[in-house]
């Protein structure tokens, strides 16, 4: 073992931690270890080698099979290349180089070689400029090349990003932090897993320059550092944390440390924040060591984990937190005590645990008010000057305009149109693939032309089987072996059961690859006979094979399922994946099922559990739930949404699992849910507008071959609805047809039930998300009678919507340009500023306003629909009583 202290300024402790954690992943890897650790027997220098012993050490375990060792390898030498070329690259202390600027991996992407192609476009943009304008220069960079929109919850990798030109804010930041590190800046990647003042989450990037980190808005430039949208709402947050491989041992907090990561919690970098300590004790006042405390938010419909500790030997934990509230709650071999706790007002907590009973699920309804940590104003920041002013909204321009042209470049209707005329296809369902596919769009149309001649509408079939996503990083030859290995199978199934559980590749957030032809070489045809007369001698198979191998939570599932049939492990979500692949790839129709993500396989009419020893016992037990809307309260607008206002939990082992369901699916529960037979806890939930939550928690059991009844019912968003200022209505506006309007005529038919406006700024993530809120609201805005106007313009910005967006707004939404003037004084406050766009009221009929929020905030437009909404209702009653 070399020891040599002079390498990355490691101590032979650090070495000889590095050595014990390759050698427990060589253990781990079992006969694959000569195979995957192959690539050190390549001549390197000793940088070399100890850059990549880091990377292999830390990485997880998933990345040995997915990543070729020639990719690291390549990676290593390109990073250590760059650290010599750069200015300021050996400035960078070698503790914060090792862990911020050489590992691959930031998020849950697809890991790949692109150091050395971003440092090529970058280096001469930033070589001759500081640190810190470096910094800025590389976000201009990243917004050249793409911008916000929501998706799922795969993280793309910086090149599919680059490819589509858009992409939610974790692939922002994971692009962001990517090509800062290609130039020898060290970043990293911040990340709330939950608001407390809102139903979302969000990811920015800090970056490192001359001794001090700085943050910023991935893809989303400003003119300075330690500026961005998000900060007045970070100042409410409960957590801001980041993941690192390996351990560190820097100044920040630390929330976990393990021996291959640490978490650290960068709250106090961003809010006020205190230490909140919990002791977990038996009824007979015994030190618990082991319990799982858990520290859950309010968000989304149900209570979400931020952290989850484990008590030391005197029953206690530590978790630096926000001014907010928090439930609190202590699990020990199935017995679990839950506290709300109002982290403002205390800095303990006891939990005692009742081990000698058997544990009893709460009953009944529980009704909570979760408060967030209050709104707080920031430093007010100098005005830049009007030439920085000038210049930035310049490179915004041009950073739009480059990316335009980029997009230009895709697939267009007309060739969409004649590659469908030419291969006899349906126009309208080949371009609905073109425009997902995005920079994809030629790979994706070559694959249509090389394979629809033989094979008719099946290669078009599995393309829409895909989600939106995997049009953007799936290329042909994947394509082409997904096709080419299932159509001889079509005739033995109907295509409800062939298209999604045979003939489609995805399964769940994995990253797609080649396996079908793999499996179906690996084993005889009569050993796949004996699979699909009985799929459970598969599952048994891999029970018996197959370890089960958790390492960084959030990577769990996300690997490829070749990767994991070559190491033969991975954690419960891979396995249960590659089961499921296996089986697809042998022509058994398999899923996950849809509400719990267990593996599942159709038999005989049915779908049957898959028992592969690595969940808790598979429950065969069903029931049934009939879930029934209430009376809706007064304040309380549109239908039970799951995620938005309602979600469903099953107890396991002293933890709440919530079941899934499509996100904003309303009629999800119309009919009866066939559901495991258990315990449940229904929590509905209406914000306030100061961000409050009203919830209630009810309790109920599905009983085997019952069916069990419960209504969804909500508690009152009822509030009293100040006049907050006033609107000039008859401020000239021009609307997007050359006509002008303003609020006080055209735009408002009926002056009696008031109108929503909002000054928006077009492509930020604010108003990206005020445009989703209107679309997803759009049947409770028609239904209402609502009259909307977006006005833009007075930023300096693009004023056009996309057409994607403008096609899907309700009608009654109008786009007009406004000049400053027309923005109310209300939004000219420090706080308002600082917030940003987009700024939304509501106007009563006198043009006051009755609500109003500024910048980020999910959910928004509801809540505008509430106040509107009680403002007609109030307005009717003093019609009816002649007031």
């Amino acid at each position: 073992m070399n020891t040599h202290t002079s390498v990355f300024s490691l101590t032979p402790e650090r070495m000889q931690d590095m050595e014990k954690q390759l050698r427990m992943k060589q253990q781990l890897v079992r006969t694959r270890a000569d195979e995957i650790f192959a690539v050190f027997q390549e001549p390197m220098s000793i940088e070399e080698e100890w850059a990549l012993k880091y990377v292999y050490a830390y990485s997880p375990l998933q990345d040995l099979a997915d990543v070729p060792g020639s990719v690291f390898l390549s990676h290593v030498r390109s990073v250590l290349r760059i650290r010599q070329e750069v200015p300021w690259g050996m400035q960078v202390p070698d503790e914060i180089f090792l862990h911020f600027v050489l590992p691959a991996r930031v998020n849950t992407e697809n890991i790949e070689d692109c150091r050395a192609l971003f440092y090529a476009e970058l280096a001469d943009r930033t070589r001759s400029l500081s640190m810190k304008d470096a910094i800025l220069e590389t976000n201009y960079w990243c917004y050249e090349k793409a911008t916000y929109i929501g998706s799922d919850l795969r993280t793309a990798s910086p090149l599919t990003m680059i490819r589509s030109a858009r992409g939610r804010c974790g692939e922002e930041s994971t692009l962001a932090v990517t090509a800062l590190r290609s130039i020898g800046i060290p970043a990293r990647q911040v990340y709330t897993p939950r608001w407390a003042h809102c139903d979302d989450n969000h990811a920015w990037v800090e970056a490192w320059a001359d001794g001090t980190w700085y943050y910023i808005g991935a893809c989303e430039p400003e003119a300075r550092l330690n500026q961005g949208w998000f900060t007045p709402p970070a100042r409410r947050s409960m957590l801001m944390n980041t993941r690192v491989l390996g351990s560190y041992h820097g100044s920040e907090d630390i929330t976990i440390a393990k021996p291959w990561f640490t978490e650290l919690n960068l709250l106090k970098n961003y809010a006020p924040a205190k230490e909140l300590a919990v002791t977990v004790k038996d009824q007979d006042g015994t030190a618990v060591q082991g319990a799982e405390v858990r520290f859950e938010l309010y968000n989304m419909a149900e209570f979400y984990p931020i952290a989850a500790l484990t008590t030391d030997e005197r029953g206690e934990v530590f978790f630096k937190t926000g001014y907010g509230d928090l439930l609190v709650r202590a699990v020990y071999q199935d017995h679990w005590l839950e506290r709300k706790v109002s982290v403002a007002e205390t800095d303990k907590v006891e939990l005692v645990l009742s081990l000698s009973t058997p544990p009893v699920q709460e009953s009944g309804v529980m009704d909570l008010d979760l408060v967030p940590p209050p709104e707080l104003e920031g430093e007010v920041l100098p005005e830049l000057t009007e030439q920085a002013e000038s210049m930035h909204q310049e490179r915004m321009k041009e950073g739009a305009a480059i990316r335009a042209a980029f997009e230009g470049s895709f697939v267009s209707p007309a060739e969409s149109r004649i590659l469908a005329e030419q291969l006899g296809l349906p126009e309208s369902r080949v371009w609905e693939v073109m425009q997902k596919a995005r920079g994809n769009s030629h790979e994706i149309a070559e694959f249509l032309n090389e394979s629809s001649p033989e094979n008719g509408e099946w290669p078009l079939i599995l393309l829409e089987s895909l989600n939106s996503k995997d049009l953007i990083d799936t290329f042909r030859p994947v394509l082409h072996e997904h096709l080419r290995r299932t159509l001889s199978l079509r005739n033995m199934l109907p295509d409800s059961l062939f298209i999604p559980y045979v003939l489609c590749p995805r399964v769940s957030y994995e990253m797609l690859g080649l396996y079908r032809e793999q499996f179906q070489t690996a084993y005889s045809r009569e050993e796949q006979d004996s699979f699909i007369e009985q799929p459970e001698l598969l599952a048994e198979q891999l029970k018996e094979q197959y370890m089960s191998s958790e390492d960084l939570p959030n990577l769990k599932g996300k690997g490829t399922v070749a990767g994991t049939y070559r190491l033969m492990a991975g954690d419960e979500d891979s396995l249960a994946i590659l089961f499921v692949a296996m089986c697809r790839s042998f022509g058994i129709p398999s899923r996950l099922h849809p509400n719990e993500r267990k593996p599942q396989y159709w038999q005989k009419g049915s779908w049957i559990y898959a028992d592969l020893g690595i969940n808790d016992e598979v429950n065969k037990r069903i029931g049934t739930l009939r879930l029934d809307l209430g009376e809706t309260p007064e304040g309380t607008t549109g239908a039970a949404a799951y995620y938005e206002n309602v979600s469903i939990a099953r107890l396991v082992h002293g933890k709440y699992v919530t079941l899934h369901f499509p996100f904003g699916e309303k009629d999800w529960f119309a009919e009866p849910l066939e559901v495991e037979a258990g315990f449940y806890r229904m929590v509905t939930g209406v914000r306030l507008k100061d961000g409050t939550v009203r919830a209630r928690c009810s309790y109920f059991e599905v009983e085997e071959g019952k069916e069990t009844q419960v209504n969804i019912t909500f508690r009152s968003s009822e509030e009293e609805i100040p006049v907050l200022g006033t609107v000039d209505s008859n401020v000239p506006l021009g609307l997007q047809d050359g006509t002008a309007a303003s609020m006080s005529n055209n735009l408002r038919p009926d002056t009696a039930r008031g109108i929503l406006a909002a000054w928006i700024e077009p492509e930020r993530e604010p108003t990206m998300h005020l445009i989703k809120e209107l679309i997803d609201l759009k049947v409770e805005l028609a239904e209402r009678n609502i009259p909307v106007v977006l006005i833009a313009g007075s930023t300096g910005n693009p004023t056009n919507l996309r057409n994607d967006q403008l096609e899907k707004l309700p009608s009654q939404v109008h786009l007009a340009e406004g000049d400053s003037t027309s923005l109310p004084e209300l939004f000219r406050s420090p706080s308002a500023i600082e917030s940003g766009y987009p700024h939304l009221v509501v106007l009563d009929e006198a043009s006051q306003i009755r609500y109003a929020s500024s910048g980020y905030r999910i959910g928004a437009v509801r809540e505008a629909i509430q106040v509107h909404s009680q403002l007609n209702r109030q307005l009717r009653e003093v019609k009816q009583t002649g007031g």
